[in-house]
Parts: C-alpha cells; structure tokens; sequence
C-alpha cells in the first residue's frame, strides 16, 4: 500500500533518492496535509479507585533516551469502521528510535488491551529491569491487571499529569501521522480490514520503511540497527 507522505519535505526527497539541501525547510511541508486531529485533543481522566502514580518524566526533554529500552510511551486511540464500530489500538513506543514495540487491537477497551500491547514488548524487546513505561491515567493503565504485569516484567511506571495531553505528546504524534498517512484516505467497513491495515503500515512501513526528521532521516530500524551494542532483540 503506498502512503501519504507530506509532500514537498525532506523525507520525500529523500524516499525519491534526489538528496536534501541544508536550506531546504521543514515548513515547505504540505502543512494542510499533516493538520491532523484524532477526536479533538485528548485527556484521559484518572480512575476514581487507584491512587497518584508519579511522574518520573519532567518535562520535554526527559522524554528522549540515549538507547533502547530506557523509556517507553504508551497510549490508545480508536479507528472508526463503517459497520463494526471503533476498534481500539494500543501502542508502545520506544522514545529512543520512536519503534513501535508493543501494540494491541481490539473491539473494547478493557485492560487486556493495554495488557496485551505490553505483552508484545517485553517478548520483542527483553528489556531486563529498569525501562520506564510513560502513560496517562487511563483506568487501564491503572488497573491491578496491567499493574501486576507491569511489576512483573520489572518495569517502572512513569505517569504525566491529569488533564495534559502534552505529557503524552510523542505517541500523540505517532497517532496523528497514522491519521495523516493512512486513516485519513481510506475507509474500512470491518475490524479485520482496519486491522490488516493498521498491521501493514506499523511493521511493515512505519517502523521499516518511513524515515524520520528526529532520527536523522533514518527508519526506526535503520536507527537502532546504527546503534553499535548487539545486546538488542529487534522484532
């Protein structure tokens, strides 16, 4: 499937193998392309039965990591169908290579969604003790299920504040590039072909093949790949 990528920027130069002049700028973008709002903006409220969980990220530039499994930022959006109702993505981002290392669909929002996208992290990624898992206060994120896990795996919670969704801002962003390349130019009648979709542009062209301005125009796997230690288990 090909995918709209902004034109005019120098990702699309690039990807067309034509090189990228220093003063070419970012703002030559297709900017009515990009402008993207999933729902509005976003904030979860925090579950009435669960107490504070802390901050361990301050602010923007705290959310950056200087390897691979350090930080990890979680969130959930919804994808619309025409006869099926919502189907519900959660994903996990590691901040080092914005990789998508954990996601999970389903047809509710219950823990196990969340659950399961941490599932698939820790298989693919085996972190070992120590990573920061970033959330808002969704009640899924606070529920004794996806806690237990969490502890389990050895993973700290890192949770922003209430009401903010700039806490959250590198998965929101990965959620409006999803609305701007994919969801916004096509229509899916069931979950299945929502899913095959959402299947295809993650694995096979987000995390492989879609450069990125933050990773020095390098695919998330191109960038880890660069990343000499041999210690890392890429999916």
């Amino acid at each position: 499937m090909a995918y709209t990528v902004s034109r005019g920027s120098r990702r699309s130069l690039l990807r067309r193998g034509l090189g990228v002049d220093a003063s070419v700028s970012h703002a030559s973008c297709d900017a009515q392309v990009c402008r993207v709002v999933i729902g509005g903006v976003r904030s979860t409220p925090r579950s009435e039965i669960c107490r504070p969980i802390p901050l361990l990220i301050w602010n923007s530039e705290y959310f950056r990591a200087n390897a691979p499994n350090q930080l990890w930022i979680a969130d959930i959006t919804y994808v619309p169908t025409r006869w099926e109702g919502f189907l519900y993505l959660a994903v996990i981002l590691d901040a080092f290579s914005r990789r998508v290392v954990g996601w999970s669909m389903t047809d509710h929002l219950r823990a196990e969604l969340v659950v399961d996208a941490l599932e698939m992290a820790v298989w693919n990624r085996r972190p070992g003790d120590g990573v920061i898992h970033h959330s808002d206060h969704g009640c899924q994120y606070t529920s004794l299920l996806f806690t237990e896990r969490r502890r389990v795996a050895g993973i700290r919670c890192s949770m922003g504040s209430v009401g903010d969704c700039y806490d959250n801002a590198m998965a929101e962003s990965f959620f409006a590039t999803v609305e701007c390349e994919l969801l916004a130019h096509t229509t899916f009648s069931t979950h299945l072909e929502a899913r095959s979709a959402l299947f295809e542009y993650i694995e096979v062209f987000y995390n492989r093949q879609r450069r990125h301005s933050a990773l020095d125009y390098l695919t998330p796997d191109a960038f880890e790949r660069r990343w000499i230690p041999q210690t890392l288990v890429v999916a």
